[in-house]
């Protein structure tokens, strides 16, 4: 027994010096926060106050007294541990510090207060959010640290930090002290006063601390955060997601008053802990997601090029500040629903005690990055929690502090003075990628921002079982305004039991993903511009050329007339005495016969290469173009077509007659339209009449299986209208101020007049023809 009593005495004396050397501390932190309180006082009665009197009192009040207490107990009981004996009393002293509590009471009843008021002082005074941020706390006697720096915020929190340190303390000792021992009877006092305390103010204990730390009182730290789009009781809604160290939270912007601090609502939550991500066939079940047709898409994506090409013009009139305004604002409605509305790749997370959310998103990269920040975070030991309801409006609160994308992706929400991105077409040759530890089949997708978030724009085919894929497949892609380009490398997945019903769920696994800034100096070169995109240990190498709008809208003749390329369509009619051009009739046939249910046929580009091949067997009259044909990729054969019909020296609905459709379609009353867009038709050479006529019910019958290829009438009007309409360079060159204003404004009308014709009943060569008579209008 004997032994055991010198043991607890032994142990109370370490239990001692541990809580001296954190008293240490404690009282240092206080002198620290002491410090700038004299200076404050000083200038508060000058004609240039930092803070008033009556704003010190509030944000220092009882820390002075707090200070002295602590003092004196640290100073009495310090020589007692120090020339330690067995039958040293120090009882008293806790007794004492218990009965002071009263002190802590004043000062917790004014800690909110306090706080908020250092908050406010700090938002409109610098020089005192230059002392709140940074207040020197001096280190423990024997250490080697002279200072570390803290927050005001910090501090202040320290002496309700400190309550609860000193019930422990008293625990530990009355373990250790045995019941004989004088101590005994007045540490258990001192032990019951502060337990009473503690229970009496622990409802009013700020919960900032518990929300901002993890259950293992770790600092929960802000990972990552952006607007994604929710789908939420069937209807897409715009949500700020934050992820923090150990929890998912959703929330909104509040909307506040003008003025007011805007605040976020908390949707919901996930602790990491207890999220996962359902797999394809889980998902099954889960709601489908109701895609947008690409047709509004495309409406809304033009209505915002003119929105943009108005506000061009009201700057350059130096119109009125009100009307531009107006425009930014309608600009902001529109950009704000594409937002909403065009994402359509499903982003499952599931709350194992049961609830599911979908996101939508646009890009593929954007989900792989959110999936693995969410699984690095997972790989650490968590632990499972409930917030309190005052807890959550903490997190939430600080959401608003720690976030760090501000704006919504949209054009409108920029300066004016950041880069608008480039507007044109990039030419990208996805060569070839290294570094693939095992073999496998392979492919890549490239991704570019238009319109303020990132789409997929095109997608080499898949190269089998290899670890060293070569592709050498050009792309051109469109460019709406875009800043960046990505990569993404994946491996195809054939495993049937994975690949799920939902169409946009992408099953494929991403081996790698970059991105690069498209900067307009380098990219608008004539030549191409090698460079290596490097992602997880593999490389992937590509070239690039930038050519701008108003370039790529020359149409170039042909200086040679053999061939069928950039020669005028009656000249090859001629030459092949036939009504429709070869390479119109073999494409169009090739495409009905492998293509039509493809999706995205004539959207989705072919490669460059294959095209260019294909023009060479034509331009050469080859006699293996069949061979060919059915042996190419379909994309590529849709492509050649697009890329005959392009390079015609003139379009086939002519540069003389393009003013007249211009006003024809424009016309409101039905019948005069009906009148005029007929007699245009029948104006045209025959040739360029009987192919178009061909065309067109080609297009309507690969619209007819629009449930499964994704083209819409109004997708094909969108690929084909300024590619048989636009006019060639001489024409165009009088009219060309600004590229893409004039470019969406006549785009719009050529889509319109294409569509016109798609959506007319058949109109028939002889009867178009016999019907001269009744209609002389002059064009």
């Amino acid at each position: 027994g004997e032994r055991d009593a010198g043991k607890g005495l032994e142990m109370r004396k370490l239990v001692l010096s541990g809580f001296l050397a954190s008293e240490e501390i404690y009282i240092n932190q206080l002198e620290a926060l002491l410090l700038p309180m004299k200076p404050l006082k000083a200038t508060a009665t000058t004609s240039q106050p930092v803070l008033t009197l009556q704003q010190i009192e509030t944000i220092f009040y009882k820390i002075q007294d707090i200070y002295e207490i602590h003092k004196e107990f640290y100073d009495s009981l310090c020589p007692k541990v120090q020339q330690w004996d067995s039958n040293v009393t120090m009882g008293h002293l806790f007794q004492k510090l218990a009965s002071q509590l009263g002190v802590y009471k004043a000062f917790v009843d004014n800690y909110k207060i306090a706080l908020e008021t250092a908050e406010k002082c700090s938002q409109s005074n610098y020089q005192f959010q230059k002392i709140s941020e940074e207040l020197k706390v001096k280190g423990p006697k024997d250490s080697k640290e002279s200072h570390t720096s803290v927050t005001m915020e910090a501090l202040l929190y320290k002496p309700i930090d400190r309550v609860t340190r000193s019930t422990l303390v008293l625990h530990d000792l009355l373990k250790h002290t045995p019941a004989d021992h004088p101590d005994y009877p007045l540490l258990q006092d001192a032990l019951r006063i502060s337990q009473n305390f503690l229970s009496s103010i622990n409802e009013d204990i700020d919960p900032r601390r518990t929300a901002v730390t993890t259950p293992k009182g770790e600092t929960r730290q802000l990972v990552k955060d952006g607007f994604l789009v929710e789908l939420s009781e069937g209807s897409r809604k715009l949500r700020h997601v934050f992820l923090f160290t150990d929890v998912l939270l959703c929330a909104k912007l509040k909307k506040t008053a003008v003025g007011k601090h805007q605040q976020y609502d908390c949707k919901w939550y996930v602790p990491l802990a207890d999220l996962v991500f359902p797999s394809p066939e889980e998902s099954e079940h889960c709601p489908q997601v109701h895609v947008i047709p690409d047709h509004e898409l495309e409406d809304m994506k033009m209505k915002i090029s003119t929105i943009k090409s108005e506000m061009q013009k009201e700057k350059a009139n130096k119109g009125q500040s009100r009307a531009i305004e107006r425009l930014k604002k309608k600009m902001f409605e529109n950009e704000f629903w594409l937002l909403l509305n065009s994402p359509a790749i499903p982003f499952r997370i599931h709350n194992r005690n049961g609830k599911s959310y979908l996101f939508l998103l646009s890009s593929d990269y954007e989900r792989s990055e959110w999936r693995e920040a969410i699984q690095r975070l997972q790989k650490k030991d968590l632990q499972a929690f409930v917030l309190s309801s005052v807890e959550l409006q903490v997190l939430t609160g600080s959401c608003f502090k720690l976030r760090t994308v501000h704006n919504i992706p949209v054009t409108s929400n920029k300066d004016d003075d950041e880069s608008p991105g480039l507007y044109g077409f990039l030419h990208v040759i996805v060569h070839s990628a290294k570094g693939f530890k095992q073999s496998a089949n392979l492919y890549c997708t490239l991704e570019v921002d238009s319109f303020g978030y990132f789409v997929s724009k095109a997608k080499t085919r898949v190269f089998r079982d290899t670890t060293e894929p070569q592709w050498n497949e050009e792309f051109e892609i469109e460019l709406e305004g875009s800043q960046s380009l990505r990569i993404l490398c994946y491996e195809k997945c054939y495993d049937k039991t994975k690949l799920n019903k939902d169409n946009n769920e992408i099953v494929d696994k991403i081996m790698g993903k970059g991105q690069i800034q498209l900067d307009p100096q380098a990219v608008q070169t004539k030549n191409w511009h090698m460079d290596v995109i490097e992602m997880n240990g593999i490389k992937v190498e590509f070239s690039m050329k930038f050519t701008s709008r108003d370039m790529s809208l020359k149409r170039t003749p042909s200086k040679k007339q053999t061939g069928v390329f950039g020669v005028k369509i009656s000249v090859v009619t001629k030459r092949e005495r036939s009504k429709v051009p070869y390479i119109v009739r073999q494409c169009i046939e090739e495409v009905e016969k492998r293509g039509i249910e493809e999706v995205g046929i004539y959207r989705i580009s072919g490669v460059a290469t294959d095209i260019q091949a294909l023009k060479a067997v034509f331009d050469a009259n080859n006699k293996d173009i069949l061979v060919m044909l059915s042996d190419m990729d379909i994309n590529a054969i849709a492509g050649t077509l697009k890329l005959y019909f392009r390079e015609l020296p003139e379009p086939l609905l002519t540069d003389r007659l393009y003013p007249a459709f211009m006003e024809g379609i424009a016309l409101s009353d039905p019948a005069a339209k009906e009148n005029c867009m007929m007699h245009l038709l029948r104006s045209l050479p025959d040739p360029n009449l009987i192919t178009f006529l061909f065309l067109l019910e080609h297009l309507k019958r690969v619209a007819e299986k629009e449930p499964i290829n994704k083209m819409s009438l109004h997708n094909l009007a969108t690929v084909f209208g300024p590619t048989l309409l636009r006019p060639s360079e001489g024409e165009s060159k009088a009219h060309l101020t600004l590229a893409s204003d004039i470019w969406s404004h006549d785009v719009m009308a050529q889509v319109q007049v294409l569509l016109y014709y798609l959506q007319h009943p058949p109109i028939s060569f002889t009867e178009l023809k016999r019907n001269t008579l009744y209609f002389s209008t002059d064009v």
